[in-house]
């Protein structure tokens, strides 16, 4: 009785031990959304009121924990019994992300104007306006967290479709939830970059002193991180795009072989000529629409 019962544990042990070794490796694919997602969010974050900050921050956490709770019975389901659908959301996945990854390029070469609302804060709006203001702008990063959700899902989980279902859900549950907490953690952490600087700033009675100077730096560093996070993400776009087309279409599989490069390379290259490909037909289909609607 006894024996039997270290032996389950012994046999949980090592289940354990092979989820934590699988999530490192599920966690090492999906780092590229995950940069994409923290420079998402950061600058959806920004831009309100401070005191708003971090509430307007909750509300968008608890609808991407609400995200990824329909997600992944979904994404289990498939797994179980049509895992091929896995593959082929992965590989659509992967056009998206290539396709985002270019349209930035895209954008920051051929630079255009966008509508940009103005800023939120206390002194422009009243408090009802600032509420709904803050309600669509809540709504609209739930909607880009879904989307960013279902990539992070899909991709974990194609690490270890291969494996027992008891493992698919322990691996990709605890990268869903790393993704929920580990990313909007730190983006809570920069969105306060500012404010703690100016804190350190006004309770700084010397012009020459450290929390000054650490202040004045936080103050500064906060659009840099933002603007880097951003140029990040892009790359890493582009790179996990590369990589699930490297990986899962034979024929970018078999060219990948023949062409002598570092891998990193060689995705990078795939992610992004399939990017500018995808680009095109939406901006073809894009001016099509727009001269059959005028």
């Amino acid at each position: 009785m006894a024996s039997g019962f270290f032996v389950l544990l012994d046999d949980i042990a090592a289940i354990m031990d092979d989820v934590a070794v699988m999530s490192k490796v599920a966690a090492k694919k999906t780092a590229g959304i995950l940069g994409d997602d923290l420079a998402v969010n950061a600058e959806k974050a920004s831009g309100f009121a401070s005191s708003r900050e971090l509430p307007v921050l909750w509300a968008i956490s608890k609808g991407s924990l609400l995200n990824k709770i329909i997600i992944l019975p979904i994404a289990f389901l498939l797994s179980a019994f049509l895992p091929v659908a896995i593959i082929v959301i992965l590989v659509l996945g992967g056009l998206f992300l290539a396709y985002e990854g270019a349209e930035k390029i895209y954008e920051f070469v051929f630079p255009h104007k966008h509508h940009e609302s103005e800023g939120i804060t206390d002194e422009v709006l009243t408090e009802e306006q600032i509420l709904a203001v803050e309600k669509e702008k809540i709504k609209s990063a739930i909607v880009t967290d879904f989307i960013l959700s279902v990539e992070i899902v899909i991709i974990a989980l194609g690490t270890v479709i291969g494996e027992p279902i008891t493992q698919q859900i322990l691996v990709t549950s605890i990268i869903a939830l790393i993704a929920t907490v580990g990313v909007y953690g730190i983006v809570a952490l920069i969105v306060r970059m500012d404010e703690a600087g100016y804190k350190l700033i006004k309770f700084s009675k010397n012009e020459k002193s450290i929390s000054k100077f650490i202040g004045n730096l936080l103050v500064k560093a906060l659009p840099l991180v933002i603007k880097s996070l951003t140029v990040i993400g892009t790359i890493a776009l582009i790179l996990v795009a590369g990589g699930i087309f490297v990986h899962y279409i034979p024929f970018f599989h078999h060219l990948s072989e023949e062409i002598k490069m570092p891998s990193i390379v060689k995705e990078f290259t795939v992610g992004l000529v399939l990017g500018f490909v995808v680009l095109a037909f939406v901006n073809l289909f894009k001016k099509l629409f727009k001269k059959k609607t005028a």
